[in-house]
This record gives structure tokens, sequence and C-alpha cells, in this order.
């Protein structure tokens, strides 16, 4: 079966087409953008893949090869709702749907139990953690990861395993097309505004989740969101919980998540040793862009949420804590931050108030923009450091060459630079290693 995947180099697009390639299917795909994403992935074997999404490159592969099912990221109809190469599958009667029905195809054609990661923000991190434990423990799986790893691809097919461990996005409802043999909640807090009109919808959507999961993971902070606090079939815990201080990864969320993680594992393998998890997971080497290292005191992170920026920035201090202890770091944190898409700011632009106050210097680039309303105005950096409670330490920058002399100086003196960006092609994250890397 020749299955072409449109938006190829997105994170949630990527891994899936990985996986069906090295499941023995015909693959082929196009973005709008090149990206070290779509480097990565040709270099994984999956050479057909076009740099633009016109009608011509379609044809062509049709021609050569018939294409029976073309599979898009959802960012489709908000960006393009005339895509060409939409019209061009349905005037060739070629199959088209979304991830979620190619990835439930998957699911069924190998027999796999899913293990569904979801949340509004830590379930990449934890999506890796889950996928990290199997692996150290020789546990065969399929898993789609949309984060770089030193442990293994960023999709991964094994006929032997009975698992998929997959990050279940909840942006355009995506997570409601499936039914997990088991599901884990990381935090949740309002996002996606533009599907969810209101948080009680938000929540309304996870709660459907869970009652979809054959059995579901959460700490009991999350499961008191929830109007009802009788969820059927949910393992609910504290996460207060003493082990959680056995676990020595930085960051109280990091910690907190790798639990929930352990916890999984315990609940297919009740016979592990939760001591021997904590020890696995203590040496969890962490993924890309989750305060990825790029040189010495200069680390990238993708934080686009209140609840991510803040969660950011506890890491920050507990690593700059650690380097301050080695002399490695003057104690200065200093932030540059990259918005994603100019419509959540929107949303979100009054939680920015207190948000960076215990950060030394930030400096705030433009939104990355993606999956836009139109009618929306951008939202400048200027406009957005109005709402910042001491607007002062902050400075609107673009991506350019008196930032890198600004963030070369701060690394001068030994402070500690964390790039805060959301963004794939064109990004401060691919800015930051094509100039420091």
């Amino acid at each position: 079966m020749h299955i072409f995947f449109s938006g190829i180099g997105g994170t949630g697009i990527g891994p899936i087409a990985q996986i069906a390639h090295q499941a023995g299917f015909d693959v082929s795909g196009s973005d709008k953008r090149d990206s070290s994403y779509i480097k990565y992935l040709q270099q994984q074997g999956l050479k057909n893949i076009n740099i633009g999404q016109e009608k011509e490159f379609i044809a062509k592969i049709h021609q050569q090869n018939p294409i029976d099912w073309f599979v898009y990221s959802s960012a489709i109809q908000f960006e393009n709702q005339n895509s060409e190469e939409i019209i061009f599958c349905q005037s060739h009667n070629i199959k088209t749907s979304k991830r979620d029905q190619f990835v439930n195809y998957f699911i069924k054609k190998n027999q796999l139990k899913m293990i569904a990661i979801a949340g509004t923000h830590g379930k990449t991190t934890l999506t890796a953690m889950v996928v990290y434990l199997f692996k150290s423990l020789n546990i065969p799986l399929t898993y789609v990861l949309p984060a770089k790893t030193s442990f293994g691809q960023m999709g991964e097919y094994n006929s032997k395993g009975s698992y998929f461990v997959y990050e279940a996005d909840e942006f355009d409802r995506n997570f409601l097309s499936f039914q997990p043999f088991q599901s884990i909640i990381s935090g949740l807090a309002y996002d996606h505004q533009e599907i969810y009109s209101t948080h009680t919808d938000y929540l309304d959507a996870f709660s459907k989740f869970i009652n979809q999961s054959n059995h579901t993971i959460l700490y009991q902070r999350e499961l008191s969101l929830f109007k009802q606090n009788s969820l059927d079939n949910v393992k609910i815990f504290d996460q207060t919980n003493s082990l959680i201080n056995k676990i020595k990864l930085l960051g109280k969320y990091n910690r907190q998540d790798a639990y929930l993680a352990l916890q999984s594992l315990l609940d297919i393998k009740p016979e592990l040793s939760i001591d021997d998890l904590i020890e696995i997971i203590n040496n969890f080497p962490g993924l890309s862009r989750r305060m990825e290292k790029i040189k010495t005191n200069l680390y990238t992170d993708y934080a686009h949420t209140p609840e991510k920026i803040k969660a950011a920035i506890n890491v920050a201090q507990e690593l700059c804590n650690e380097l301050k202890k080695q002399h490695q770091t003057s104690g200065k944190i200093i932030i540059v931050y990259e918005p994603l898409t100019n419509r959540r700011q929107h949303y979100i632009k009054e939680q920015y108030k207190n948000l960076f106050n215990k950060i030394d210097k930030l400096y705030w680039v433009p939104s990355y923009l993606a999956r836009e309303d139109p009618s929306l105005d951008i939202l400048k950096p200027e406009n957005l450091l109005q709402y910042l409670s001491e607007p002062k330490k902050a400075q609107s920058q673009n991506l350019n060459e008196q930032l890198k002399n600004k963030i070369n100086q701060h690394l001068k003196n030994n402070d500690l630079v964390i790039a805060l960006s959301g963004g794939g092609g064109d990004s401060l994250d691919e800015w930051l290693r094509k100039n420091f890397q």
C-alpha cells in the first residue's frame, strides 16, 4: 500500500510516516518548508519527500506509483483549505484522512495495544520516559515520539511487540479518535482555544477520552479539575508521594511525569520493582528541545504555554543552582522567548504578567506563525511586553546579528541562557543551532 503523508516535516506526522516505512508500506510525502527534521527523515530512508505542496509533485508521484491513501496534518484545514494536494486526491478518488484514521488502521492491522499519553503539557517528555523504560527493560514496542532522543528513533516499529506508545494530541480533538488500552494524563490547563470555546469544553473532551480508555493513570491534581470525581477505570496518584523524591531528574514537573511513567510500567507488569524502575529513570537522558544543551550554558526548550514556561523556568533554576555549585555559571538566568502562534497570544497575553519575574533578563522575538486566524491582528513583541509586571527586564528583539552578539556576551559572562521556542523550520530553535552549535 502506498501512503502519501502531507505535512511530513511536522513531528505529529513524520514519526507516523517513519513507522509506516519500517512496517513495509510505500511512503512518500511533502511539506511546505525544509527543516532539519526533513533531513532526518531522509536519512532514515524516506527519500521521496518534496518541499512544496503543489499539485505537480503529487501528480508525478501518483503516476509513478499510484497513491492508495493520502494522510494529512490537522494544520491543513487551518492554513490551506483549498489544498492542491487534497483537490488532486479527491478528483482521483484517492482515500484522504487525517493521521488518526491511519493510526487506528495501523494498530488494528498489527494487533497492538495503545498506551496513549495525553495532556496540555508534559506529554512529550512523559511519552519519551515510557519509551525509555520499555527499551531499558528490553520489552519490544512500537512507538511514535515527536522529539529526537539518544536512545531511539522518533518512530520505531517492532513486529514482536504488543504495545504501541503514542502521544495523543488534543488539538483538533485528535485524541478522541482512539480507545486506548491504557492512557496517562500529564498536566492539564486550558489550551487550543480555537478548537475548544470554553475551559469546560476542553475538560469535557479529556473526560470523554478517559472514558474511552480501558483504564487511565493520572494525579489527583488533574482529577480534581473534572466536574465528576468518579471517572471510571482510573488509577489516581498523589503528586506529593514521597517516592517522587527518590527521582533525581531536574525539575519538579519532570519528576512527577517520571513517576507516572513508572506507574504505567507497573500497571502492565506488576512484577517489576519500583525501586529498580526509579534507578532506571534516574538515568533518563532527556530529549531534544527539552532543556537540551546546545553548548556550555546555552540550552533550548520547547515551551510555549504559561504552564510549560513555568516548568521550564523551574528546571532552569535547578540547573543554574547545580552549575553554580560547580562554578560554571554566574547564577543569572537569561531567557530568549519565541511565542508559538499569534493566535495563542490573543488568549494568553494577560497570563504573562508575573511569568518571567524569577529570571534576570528577557529577550522577546516575534511569534512563530502557524495555523493562524487571518482575522486577528499580529501581536508584536512590543505589544506583548506591556503585559509584564516587570517590563524593564525585557527587550524586543529579532533573530539577527544583534541578538547573536547579546547572547555571546551573556555566555562570556557565564550567564545561563535558555531559548524557549515552539516552532519548527526557521524558528528560534533552528536559528540557535545554526549560529551556536
